[in-house]
């Protein structure tokens, strides 16, 4: 007797697997493969990212009782420890990288404007961040960072506005932050906060000529020519507000058209703040006020460390670790898509602590994320028959 999908399946048929099966096409992902396809792979994964295993071991062990429903799960006939572990390392990753970039894609597009960005600026707004994941050397051999550490590096480009990192690299730790800004296609009229670790004056011009607009924080030895100032409101925090030129020798040729400069008095930490800019328009305090936006990347790295599985690995090469971090990227992004489309006005959070423990059950998932009333007991509005004491 059919009583209904499973959450898990409900939850996967949000994920267009034409354009999976596309990218499997492209790369031959299910070359000599017989029954573990890479849509099977992919479920897979993603079902041990929304359930938390820790290894490669936990998520065989934990879904094997389950043979029975690998067919309505999508996991085809199911396959051994071994077997997943060799398609993590031969599988091209770019399936699974494009496909998450695909992903991104939709769920911006779902998306609304987050409520707590509450700035009236046009135009999408982005951080640029990196964040450093510990692993072992002498297992992530590849991995080169110190001498006795190695780690890798996430290089996200972070949509301020809607809450999804809409790029993510993934590099030995060892890669400079600045050379990830050579992958980035700069959006015209866009918006891109970058810290202080990121002043590379030629690159920064590069924005410039994309017609993109950058808030980066100033280095303490700036070399700056004051060539006139804007009126400044002392009430609102902003010190200065200056236009001038670069004077270093091999800075003015990087970059040499005007900039603006601005210092900031923040309340909060009691500290100074110098701001560069190549944008006019906004006010001062409007761009010191967009620099703060940045603790959201930060934010979001915080959060993807503890709730999905990037610290704690299922394959030791370059390869198994890039499937496993754009596979929860993947997860990541179709809890957004289903918040989306469903308006389930729940965080993030909270959906995939409910889906974790949820997702064999068969109840309608838009009724499980829906916010129950728990105060309504209708067993108190039941008519019971009294009981007559003699």
């Amino acid at each position: 007797m059919n009583q209904g999908k499973y959450i898990f399946t409900q939850l996967t048929d949000f994920l267009p697997q034409r354009v999976f099966d596309r990218l499997v096409h492209k790369y031959e992902g299910n070359k000599h493969v017989r029954h573990f396809s890479c849509w099977n792979q992919l479920l897979s994964m993603i079902f041990g990212q929304l359930t938390g295993r820790d290894s490669l071991r936990d998520l065989m062990i934990s879904i094997e009782p389950h043979k029975t429903k690998f067919y309505h799960l999508g996991f085809g006939k199911g396959t051994s420890r071994s077997n997943f572990a060799n398609a993590n390392e031969k599988r091209d990753c770019r399936i699974f990288e494009e496909y998450a970039f695909y992903l991104i894609d939709l769920a911006r597009k779902s998306s609304i404007v987050d409520q707590d960005f509450q700035l009236n600026i046009d135009g999408n707004i982005y951080a640029f961040d990196s964040t450093t994941i510990d692993l072992c050397l002498s297992v992530f051999w590849w991995a080169t960072f110190r001498k006795t550490k190695g780690g890798i590096k996430l290089h996200t480009l972070y949509d301020i506005k809607t809450s999804i990192p809409c790029f993510i690299h993934v590099s030995p730790a060892s890669v400079h932050d600045m050379n990830a800004l050579d992958l980035l296609y700069y959006e015209p009229g866009g918006y891109y906060i970058l810290d202080r670790g990121y002043i590379d004056y030629e690159r920064l011009f590069r924005i410039h000529q994309s017609y993109a607009y950058f808030v980066v924080r100033a280095k303490d030895n700036l070399q700056f020519r004051r060539l006139y100032s804007n009126k400044v409101n002392k009430d609102n925090g902003v010190l200065l507000d200056q236009i001038g030129k670069l004077t270093g020798f091999y800075v003015s040729k990087n970059y040499p058209e005007k900039l603006r400069r601005i210092k900031f008095y923040d309340e909060e930490t009691d500290n100074d703040l110098m701001f560069l800019s190549n944008n006019s328009d906004l006010m001062a305090e409007e761009i010191a006020h967009l620099y703060k936006y940045r603790w959201k990347v930060e934010l979001f790295f915080k959060w993807i460390k503890q709730h999905l599985k990037v610290r704690s690995f299922w394959g030791t090469s370059l390869n198994a670790v890039k499937i496993q971090v754009y596979s929860a990227i993947i997860a990541y992004c179709l809890v957004a898509l289903v918040r989306n489309k469903l308006n389930v006005d729940r965080s993030t959070y909270e959906i995939l602590q409910i889906l974790s423990i949820s997702l064999l059950d068969k109840t309608p998932i838009n009724e499980l994320l829906t916010n129950q009333n728990y105060k309504d007991v209708k067993e108190l509005y039941n008519k019971q028959l009294k009981i007559n004491w003699i």
